[in-house]
């Protein structure tokens, strides 16, 4: 499975977010995405198995507990892949940096 094709799911991307906040038992992830998603707790373990088993995420063995975090590596491939269209963004950020800080400089003289 192609990285782009595991972050297109937007319970992955928010499983994958939980985890960035740092290691987290299966069951945690599960009640948080549960809420927020309304799926089952058996859909939320296939997500996480997906994760896994594309590098994703590591999995742990705590006792009977489970727990999950970030492996980075996929992310920066990803990171890796997308540098080659930075350019198409980058310069526009760059405008909205320099409209933000006149706004702002605009908005001291009006006070003074």
């Amino acid at each position: 499975m192609h990285a782009f094709d595991v972050l297109g799911d937007p319970v992955r991307r928010r499983i994958l977010e939980l985890l960035a906040d740092g290691e987290q038992a299966a069951g945690e992830v599960s009640a948080v995405v549960q809420a927020e998603f309304g799926i089952t707790q058996p859909a939320v373990s296939q997500h996480l198995k997906v994760l896994r088993e594309n590098g994703f995420a590591r999995v742990r063995a705590e006792g009977t507990r489970r727990l999950y975090a970030v492996d980075p590596a996929p992310l920066r491939e990803a990171d890796q892949w997308l540098d080659h269209f930075r350019r198409f963004w980058t310069p526009h950020l760059s405008a909205l940096a320099t409209e933000i800080a006149r706004g702002k400089r605009d908005r001291r003289r009006e006070a003074e």
